[in-house]
């Protein structure tokens, strides 16, 4: 059977390095759906991957895309695949603006990850600046936070996707952008995410990383990929930060 790695058991040999890296943060910048929020939790990436192939074929473009990527349930790998044979196209624009509406729509359903709220909000409280680096649309950020009443939490400082995919992480460019924006040493900040490129993305700015991972697999992705910390929730994360206030 396997473990849930969402419980709210107490990080055990990973205490110290947690303790250190909360510390020492005074800039935090979060990726947005895993650490925040299941953006496309009651409304299917897969629908919109199949809708944005439906768009394509509709103008006669459907040979841009293997069979691979016509049937892949990530929206992102159709805009990455007409990027690749397209690049900085006004086809991506349309096509990146089209995801950015779906994605804004799925912003209603999406799902709060647990204790996400009230670990930004403490995270402010205590005198830490935050910001947003994520490969969604910075709209679709912002949607979602002023919903949930956390958009003062991070404004002006959310960062996101452009037409100009080469800029996604593991690129680096949203996370230096916050951090320059901010004024924010490299060593001074911490990255909460929950996927490989987040941690490619935030060693090549120098930046601290701490994993989210919501199950087993994610997990094992983040620790291959060679992350030191990872949670499977942000409880321990907060009663951290709440002891050290």
């Amino acid at each position: 059977m396997t473990r849930d790695t969402t419980q709210t058991d107490p990080v055990t040999v990973e205490t110290g390095n947690l303790r250190e890296l909360i510390t020492n943060a005074r800039f935090v910048l979060f990726d947005f759906d895993g650490p925040v929020c299941r953006l496309f939790a009651g409304h299917t990436a897969e629908q919109v991957a199949k809708e944005l192939v439906a768009w394509l074929e509709q103008q006669g473009l459907q040979g841009l895309l293997t069979e691979e990527e016509r049937v892949h349930p990530d929206p992102m790998v159709v805009l990455y695949a007409v990027n690749r044979r397209h690049p900085q196209s006004d086809l991506v624009t349309e096509l990146e603006e089209r995801l950015t509406q779906h994605e804004r729509k799925a912003v209603v359903s999406a799902m709060p990850t647990a204790y996400a709220d009230p670990l930004i909000r403490t995270w402010k409280a205590v005198g830490s600046r935050l910001a947003v680096a994520t490969n969604n649309s910075p709209r679709t950020a912002s949607d979602y936070l002023s919903l949930r009443g956390l958009a003062d939490c991070f404004a002006p400082h959310v960062y996101g996707r452009t037409s100009r995919l080469d800029l996604l992480k593991p690129n680096p460019h949203c996370l230096n952008r916050a951090l320059n924006a901010m004024g924010a040493a490299p060593s001074a900040a911490l990255m909460i995410g929950d996927a490989p490129t987040d941690l490619y993305a935030a060693e090549d700015a120098g930046v601290p990383f701490l994993g989210y991972a919501r199950n087993e697999d994610k997990a094992r992705q983040l620790r291959e990929a060679g992350a030191r910390v990872v949670v499977g929730s942000l409880l321990p994360v907060l009663r951290v930060l709440r002891d050290q206030a």
